[in-house]
C-alpha cells in the first residue's frame, strides 16, 4: 500500500495528500495544517480507504470548506498537483515546506520492483498567507536549498530498499522496527518483549516458539540515505507508507542476450551522505570515521526470463570506494591543479582508521582488503604521505584482530605502472582481482579515474564469476572485445562519469581504453577539456556546491540565533561534531570494533540479529497490510487501455542491438571475441560512435536543401573536403565521392556505401540500385509526409470529432479491479437452475408441457 501517486489538494486551512496504491485499490490521507506558521502540524488517522470511500470524504471536505454552505461557485477543495512520492519536510527561518516528486523515470527492475529516477520536483511553501510571518533571508536559503538538483541520480523505489545490498534484501527474516535491541540478547527475551506490542502473535507449534511478523518493513540504512533529516520530523507520525527514501549515486541496467535469453546486468552505486561534499572541500575523514566520496557500488546479475525475487536465479557483488581514512586536506587558498597534500591532525593510535573499518566489518564481515592505488615513487612527495601514513595504521589495527579476520592491505603504484611500456596494468589488475575473495575497498587520491578502472576489473572478474554460477558461461572467464564485457565497460563508464561529476566537477579524465592504450588521438584533447572543466568546477563552484550539501543534508540547521551558512569562515565543525564533546566514553585502542561484532566474524554484524534468531525461533512471515495482487497484471494491466512509453519505459543497452556486428555468418555469441574491422563504425556500441551518429542526424535535421549538379560542380575543393566528414551530405549526391577509410584507402563509392548501409542492419543485399523515376516517387511522398507531420504538430485535432467508440456488447465494461455480473432473463435462469439439480439427481417434478413434448418425440422415433 505504499503511496505510488499522491494527489495534493489545498484549502485555505489545509493541504490534503491523498495517497493510493499502484492498483488504486487503497488510498490513504494526510492532513497538514496551514494555519500554524512555524510548526509542522500533520494528522495521519493510519485509515485504509476504498475509492467510494475516499471519493466521498473529498466531497465531504470539498462541502464543509467552502465559505458558504450551499455555495456553487468556487469550490472549496482545489487540486494543486499530482506526485509519485514526498522527498520530505524542509523550514528554514520561516514555515515548513513540502518537497514533492512530480516526475519520475524507471531505470531498472529488480525482480518485478521498479526503480526510478527522479525527473522533477515541486517545493510548495505550507502556511497560507494570512499567517505567514516574512524573512528577509528567506529566499536565499531557499535558492541555496534548490542548487541540489534533484533531478539528478536520485534515485527511489516504492517496494526495493536501495539503501541495503540484495544480500540484506533477500533475508527471509529483515530486520523489522525496534525487533532486536542487539545480536547478544537471546531470542526468546525478544519474543516476550516483542509479544506485548499489537502485531506480533506468539504461539507454539511444534515445542519451538512462532513468531509471525505483520507488515513489517527494515530499518533503511541511513548511511545511504540522503532525504533521512527530512522525513525526521514525521516518520514516527505518519504511516510507513508515506515514508520514501531516496539515495544519490547512479544506478544502470543493461540486457544481455545470451542466445536470445535476457540477463540484466545492474549497477547501483550509493553515494553516502555522512561527510559529503565536493573534491577539495572533503577530503579524509571526519572524527566518526566517515570518510569523503564514499560510495558502494553493487553490480546484480540476473536471469531476466524470471520476474521474481523469490522464484529467479540472482547474483550480487558489492565493492567500495572511499578517501583515505586519515585526518587530511589540501590547501585551496591559493588555487592550484595540484594543492600541497597535509595531516591536519596526529592519530598515532589509528583512532579514525578504527571508526571506519569498524564500520565495515559491521556492514560486511570481514575479510576487508584494501587497494591503495596511490604513488609511491614521487619526485616531490604528495600522495605518498598518504601511503606512508596509512599503512602503519592497518598494522596498528591488525595485531588486535584475529589472524583470519585481518584486513588485508594492497598498495600497488597504478600511475607508474601505466608509464611503463613493459607492463600491463589490466593484467596486473586482473591478477589481483582473481584473489579477491571479499569486499574490496579501491582508493587513490581522488577515487575517481584509477578507482573507477581498477573496480571495473574487479567487477569484470566477478561478472565471470556470476554468468558461471548462473549457468550462462562454462568457466569463469571473460575476454576483452567481447559484446559482454563491451557492454559492461560501457555500463561501468556511466557509472564513473556520474559518481566524478558529483564529487569532481567533471567526467572522468582517465577511461579503461586509456589504460589499454587503445584510445583514440582525439581521447587526448577530450581529457584536456575534463581536466579543464574539473579545475574550473573545483575553483569557483565547489563552494556554493557544498553549501547547498550541507544544508540539504540538514548538516547545517538556520537559525535566528546562529550565523547564517554563507557567515561561516568554514564548515569543519558542521561535519566534525564530536570535536567539541567531552571524551565520556572514549573508545579503546586495542578493542577498536563495536561489542558483538568480533564475536560474529566473518559474517556482517548488521545480519546475525537475523540469522541468530532464525537458528532459536521459527519465523512465518504472515504480512497482513501486503496486497494479494499478481504481479504480472500489476505490471502489465491486459485489461486496461496503457500505453507502451509506461510499460516499457527502460531504455536500456541491448548487447545483441547496440554491439552485435550486423553481417551474415557472425557468432551471434555475446562471449566472442571481435575482431577490430568487425568492431568499427558500423557498431554503435561506444560512447563516441553513439555521440558521431546523434551529432550526424543533428546535422542531417538543420542542413540545407542538396545543391544541384551544377552547384557542386562550381563548389572548390576546400568545401568539397570540409563536405565529406558529413554523411548526411554523402548520401543525397548522386555523384561518386571517394571517402578515405581507417587504413588510408580511398575506393569505396557512393552506391557500395549505400549497399553496404543496407546489408549491415539486415544481413542481405539488394540486387540494384532503385531507380530514378522511383527516388523521384519516394522524394514527393516523404515531402508530403513532412507536410502532413506540421500540420498535426502545429494544429490540435479532437478525436472525439473523428472517432466515435460505441459498446457492441450488452455487457457493462469491466477492469482488472472490478466487475458487474452479467444480467440474464427469468426464462434463462430457471433453464439453467434445472440443469444444474438435474446434474445432481434432483429432478423436478414433470408439467403438462414437458408430458405433450415427451409424447411427441416417442411418436416420432418409435412410430
Amino acid at each position: 500500500t505504499t503511496s505510488q501517486c499522491i494527489l495534493l489538494l489545498y484549502s485555505f486551512q489545509r493541504y490534503f495528500l491523498v495517497g493510493t496504491n499502484q492498483a488504486q485499490t487503497k488510498h490513504r490521507v494526510l492532513k497538514i495544517d496551514r494555519t500554524e506558521p512555524k510548526d509542522l502540524v500533520i494528522i495521519d488517522d493510519k485509515h485504509v480507504y476504498n475509492q467510494q470511500e475516499v471519493w466521498e470524504l473529498l466531497g465531504r471536505l470539498d462541502l464543509g470548506n467552502r465559505t458558504k454552505i450551499g455555495q456553487k461557485g468556487s469550490s472549496g477543495l482545489s487540486r494543486s498537483l499530482s506526485a509519485f512520492g514526498i522527498v520530505g519536510f524542509v523550514r528554514f527561518l520561516e514555515g515548513y515546506y513540502i518537497v514533492l516528486i512530480t516526475k519520475r523515470r524507471k531505470m531498472a527492475d529488480i525482480g518485478g520492483h521498479s526503480i526510478y529516477k527522479i525527473e522533477d520536483t515541486s517545493m510548495i511553501y505550507i502556511p497560507n498567507d494570512s499567517v505567514r510571518v516574512t524573512h528577509p533571508d528567506e529566499a536565499r536559503y531557499v535558492r541555496i536549498f534548490q542548487n541540489v538538483d534533484l533531478s539528478s541520480n536520485f534515485y527511489f523505489s516504492y517496494s526495493y530498499d536501495l539503501s541495503h545490498s540484495l544480500q540484506y534484501n533477500l533475508t527471509l527474516l529483515q530486520r523489522p522496527y525496534e525487533l532486536w535491541s542487539s545480536p547478544t540478547s537471546s531470542a526468546e527475551e525478544e519474543v516476550q518483549k516483542q509479544s506485548k506490542h499489537d502485531s506480533f502473535d506468539i504461539f507454539e507449534d511444534e515445542g519451538l516458539p512462532t513468531q509471525v511478523v505483520y507488515g513489517l518493513q527494515s530499518e533503511p540504512y541511513y548511511k545511504y540515505v540522503w532525504n533521512g533529516k527530512l522525513l525526521e520530523r514525521v516518520k514516527d507520525i505518519v504511516h510507513r507508507d508515506w515514508l520514501m527514501y531516496i539515495i544519490h549515486g547512479f544506478c544502470g541496467q543493461s540486457k544481455l542476450l545470451i542466445y536470445g535469453r535476457p540477463v540484466h546486468i545492474t549497477l547501483i552505486a550509493r553515494r553516502s551522505s555522512k561527510f559529503a561534499g565536493t573534491r577539495f572541500l572533503k577530503r579524509g575523514a571526519n572524527c566518526e570515521g566517515d570518510v569523503a566520496n564514499e560510495v558502494e557500488t553493487e553490480q546484480i546479475v540476473n536471469d531476466a526470463s524470471v520476474m521474481s525475487l523469490t522464484a529467479g536465479s540472482y547474483s550480487s557483488y558489492v565493492q567500495v570506494r572511499g578517501s583515505v581514512p586519515l585526518y587530511w586536506s589540501q590547501d585551496i587558498s591559493t588555487m592550484m591543479p595540484k594543492p600541497p597534500i597535509r595531516l591536519d591532525q596526529a592519530d598515532p593510535y589509528a583512532h579514525v582508521a578504527a571508526l571506519h573499518f569498524d564500520q565495515m566489518l559491521q556492514r560486511f564481515g570481514s575479510p576487508i582488503i584494501i587497494l591503495n592505488l596511490v604513488k609511491k615513487r614521487e619526485k616531490r612527495k604528495h600522495e605518498r604521505i598518504l601511503s606512508e601514513e596509512l599503512y602503519p595504521a592497518v598494522i596498528n589495527l591488525n595485531q588486535f584482530l584475529p589472524p583470519e579476520n585481518c584486513i588485508e592491505y594492497l598498495a600497488w603504484d597504478m600511475a607508474r605502472y601505466t608509464k611503463s611500456k613493459l607492463c600491463n596494468v589490466l593484467d596486473r589488475l586482473s591478477m589481483i582481482a582473481e584473489n579477491v575473495t571479499g569486499v574490496l575497498r579501491t582508493n587513490c587520491v581522488d577515487c575517481l579515474d584509477r578507482t573507477n578502472t581498477a573496480q571495473f576489473m574487479v567487477g569484470k572478474c566477478a561478472l565471470a564469476y556470476q554468468l558461471y554460477a548462473l549457468g550462462m558461461i562454462d568457466k569463469p572467464k571473460l575476454q576483452f572485445d567481447t559484446d559482454c564485457v563491451r557492454l559492461f565497460e560501457e555500463l561501468y563508464e556511466d557509472h564513473g562519469d556520474t559518481l566524478s561529476l558529483q564529487y569532481g566537477g567533471s567526467q572522468l579524465v582517465h577511461r579503461v581504453k586509456t589504460y589499454r592504450k587503445i584510445a583514440p588521438w582525439t581521447q587526448h584533447s577530450k581529457d584536456i577539456m575534463q581536466t579543464l572543466s574539473r579545475y574550473y568546477s573545483n575553483a569557483f563552484s565547489d563552494a556554493d556546491r557544498q553549501d547547498a550539501i550541507n544544508l540539504f543534508l540538514q548538516v547545517y540547521q538556520p537559525s535566528e540565533s546562529r550565523p547564517h551558512l554563507w557567515e561561516l569562515p568554514t564548515d569543519f565543525y558542521l561535519h566534525q561534531r564530536n570535536t567539541m564533546a567531552l571524551p565520556l566514553d572514549r573508545r579503546s585502542y586495542t578493542m577498536w570494533w563495536s561489542a558483538g561484532v568480533l564475536s560474529y566474524l566473518p559474517v556482517p554484524y548488521d545480519e546475525v540479529s537475523c540469522e541468530d534468531t532464525m537458528k532459536k525461533v521459527k519465523v512465518r512471515r504472515a504480512n497482513r497490510f501486503e496486497e494479494s495482487i499478481d504481479i504480472y497484471t500489476e505490471f502489465f494491466k491486459p485489461y486496461e487501455l496503457t500505453s507502451f512509453d509506461d510499460t516499457f519505459c527502460i531504455a536500456m543497452t541491448n548487447s545483441a542491438r547496440e554491439f552485435m556486428p550486423k553481417t551474415v555468418g557472425v557468432d551471434p555469441s555475446p562471449f566472442t571475441v571481435r575482431k577490430p574491422e568487425e568492431t568499427g563504425k558500423s557498431v554503435l556500441g561506444s560512447k563516441s560512435s553513439k555521440e558521431e551518429t546523434l551529432l550526424q542526424r543533428k546535422t542531417a535535421a538543420s542542413a540545407p536543401p542538396p545543391p544541384s549538379e551544377e552547384a557542386i560542380s562550381s563548389t572548390s575543393e576546400d568545401d568539397s573536403e570540409d563536405d565529406r566528414d558529413d554523411d548526411a551530405s554523402v548520401s543525397q549526391r548522386s555523384t561518386p565521392i571517394k571517402l578515405l577509410t581507417e587504413s588510408g584507402e580511398s575506393t569505396r563509392t557512393q552506391e557500395e556505401i549505400q549497399q553496404q548501409s543496407v546489408k549491415e542492419p539486415y544481413g542481405l543485399n539488394l540486387a540494384e540500385f532503385p531507380a530514378a523515376k522511383d527516388l523521384l516517387i519516394y522524394e514527393r511522398f516523404a515531402h508530403l509526409g513532412e507536410s502532413q507531420h506540421r500540420v498535426e504538430r502545429t494544429e490540435h485535432i479532437n478525436l472525439a470529432n473523428i472517432i466515435c467508440l460505441e459498446p457492441v456488447s450488452c455487457f457493462p465494461e469491466d477492469s482488472i479491479y472490478s466487475l458487474s455480473p452479467p444480467q440474464v432473463d427469468r426464462d434463462s435462469r430457471e433453464e439453467f437452475e434445472s440443469s444444474v439439480l438435474t446434474g445432481r439427481g434432483q429432478v423436478r417434478a414433470l408439467c403438462r408441457e414437458d408430458m405433450l413434448m415427451y409424447r411427441e418425440y416417442v411418436k416420432n422415433r418409435y412410430m
